[in-house]
């Protein structure tokens, strides 16, 4: 990420006014245990996938102090099409780049999500890969677990997202105002094998999908 003054007041101003003013006015995005946020890095948000918001949404939900430090991953097939797209994506989100497959080339995709845990960001990542239904939760890719494994001491929150994937549906660029909910779950860590771990946080989150039936608040 570029570490021009300019370009991060630019990336300060997008998520300070434009984000927050989607997110947290338009939508009225409702946070649930949000004593459970990370107060610092390294750290992993991860949450189901619905909707191109879901990324904005997590990152809203951080104090703007730790803007810097927050680093949503995205696959480079999807988010890095144009020249134009992949500087917005770089330098004013803040996205790290993974190439899906590399791992059957003998690569390790999850590096740069490594190295980054390593500097403490706080890393904003979707295991099931790509979006899905609204408010449905797919199978969980194994990439979460190995990244688990490979940074144990890196706390895992697990978040589960109500409401983006029908105010922002896959394949629609229409914002449609709908009441949104974060529930924010306990962490995780890679203590034991990927697969266990992936199991693990399936059903955490799964679990908080189960509180939006609980109609008091924190």
């Amino acid at each position: 990420m570029s570490r021009n003054p300019f370009i991060a007041l630019l990336r300060f101003v997008f998520f300070a006014v434009v984000v927050r003013a989607v997110i947290l006015i338009a939508l009225g995005l409702t946070v649930r245990h949000r004593e459970r946020l990370p107060k610092d890095g390294p750290a992993v948000l991860v949450a189901n996938h619905n909707s191109n918001l879901d990324a904005l949404a997590l990152m809203s939900l951080m104090p703007l102090r730790l803007l810097p430090k927050l680093r949503p991953v995205a696959a480079v097939d999807y988010f890095f099409t144009s020249k134009a797209k992949g500087w917005f994506v770089t330098n004013i989100i803040g996205i790290i780049p993974v190439k899906r497959g590399r791992a059957k080339d003998g690569g390790n995709p999850l590096l740069l999500c490594e190295e980054a845990l390593d500097r403490g960001e706080i890393l904003v990542l979707f295991p099931e890969g790509s979006r899905g239904d609204p408010e449905t939760l797919g199978p969980l890719k194994k990439g979460i677990g190995h990244l688990a494994c490979a940074r144990p001491h890196v706390p895992i929150i697990p978040v589960y997202m109500h409401g983006l994937g029908k105010a922002l549906p896959k394949g629609s660029s229409l914002l449609v105002p709908f009441n949104c909910t974060a529930n924010v779950g306990e962490p995780l860590y890679g203590t034991e094998t990927y697969k266990d771990f992936v199991a693990a946080l399936e059903e955490r989150i799964t679990a908080l999908a189960g509180e939006e039936k609980k109609p008091n608040w924190d």
